[in-house]
């Protein structure tokens, strides 16, 4: 039975801004509205909103909730204190990846797990399998939630003038519950996926419909804008952050993606441990670089990487970057093939193109 396309509350809001919308994950969302280039520039500059009500939420509740979540999730959540969030991976089996997410820590028997929308009936299905074992409840409340971003260096000076609760409180990566907006009550969270500061909230429809629409008018004097998937992803690039579907996959380990430190090999069982230390102990056979193009031709995911002449690889994700002006990618390469400052080529059209093997994080944000 094929799935019909869900409108987001938003889905209204975007079509008076002129958003061009398109199917994504299932979702109608904003490709642009002005434009990739606008959108990412008010984001690295000012501020911007991202409507991500796509994203799955799902409650893990219970006396067992943080075995449990210590047992599907790569990350230790012995070590996470309550209003604090955590990246972290569900693994298969064979040490592959099933999904990245966040798992956001009420106490040790109430957790918020945010998976990605284009696998969050595949996650929930992967770590229903495990729940027979502890004494939780596991629910899947996506479609009763709405959540949007808001992301950039004035973004809590935006948002701070919306509510009451002093933002500043919230450090990165931890949240605060039961915010007063209007008559509201709304979760906010210091995240985002960006590269630079921002928040998440998360709360039901109408109050995301009033908190969007408000957002737009009280931010037009700092230069707020609506954004769209096109600039989420050049944004999340420039900082290395990955996307699934690019640099992570089922048949990826973490490790070959640069995400050791979401993986504790020291703390008990969790899905995948085995598998993972054999990689662990037998070293990885790929790695994943950072490439600058020697010229203005983009490479594309799926586009070969070559040194000497021989295939070393395949590019993850590339761009023309928005921020440096110059052509970027992402590539899975040989482990022993290159090192930083070696010159490979890429076939763009058929045609070895010169590039320069670089650090993968191109944006230096502290």
């Amino acid at each position: 039975m094929l799935m019909s396309t869900k409108k987001t509350p938003l889905y209204e809001e975007h079509k008076k801004l002129g958003g061009k919308v398109v199917d994504f994950a299932g979702f109608y969302l904003p490709v642009d509205y002005e434009g990739l280039q606008q959108e990412h520039e008010a984001v690295r500059n000012n501020v911007g909103l991202f409507d991500v009500s796509h994203m799955g939420e799902f409650t893990v509740k219970g006396k067992d909730a943080l075995k449990f979540i210590n047992y599907v999730c790569t990350n230790d959540y012995t070590k996470c204190a309550d209003g604090q969030i955590q990246y972290s991976l569900l693994l298969h089996e064979d040490g592959g990846m099933v999904d990245d997410l966040l798992v956001y820590k009420n106490n040790d028997e109430d957790f918020l797990m945010v998976p990605n929308a284009a696998n969050t009936e595949k996650d929930f299905k992967h770590i229903s399998k495990y729940v027979d074992k502890f004494d939780v409840e596991l629910k899947n409340i996506s479609d009763s939630v709405a959540e949007i971003a808001i992301q950039g260096p004035k973004a809590e000076e935006l948002l701070q003038r919306l509510v009451e609760f002093d933002l500043s409180k919230i450090e990165y990566y931890h949240f605060v519950k039961d915010i007063k907006y209007k008559e509201y009550d709304v979760l906010i969270s210091r995240t985002g996926y960006t590269g630079e500061d921002g928040f998440e909230v998360y709360a039901t429809a109408e109050a995301i419909v009033d908190l969007w629409n408000e957002l737009l008018e009280k931010g037009k004097d700092l230069g707020v804008k609506p954004c769209g998937l096109g600039c989420r992803d050049t944004l999340r690039f420039e900082a290395a952050m990955p996307l699934y579907g690019n640099e992570l996959a089922d048949e990826v380990s973490p490790l070959e993606v640069g995400l050791k430190f979401a993986v504790k090999m020291d703390k008990d069982d969790f899905v995948g441990k085995a598998k993972t230390q054999e990689k662990v102990d037998a070293g990885i056979d790929k790695k994943l670089i950072g490439i600058e193009m020697q010229s203005k031709r983009i490479a594309r995911q799926g586009a070969e990487v070559q040194k000497d002449g021989k295939t070393i690889g395949k590019v993850t994700t590339g761009y023309l970057s928005p921020t440096f002006g110059v052509c970027l990618a992402n590539a899975f390469v040989d482990k022993s093939a290159v090192a930083l400052g070696d010159e490979v080529d890429v076939i763009i059209r058929n045609k070895p193109t010169k590039a320069t093997v670089v650090k993968r994080k191109f944006l230096d944000r502290k």
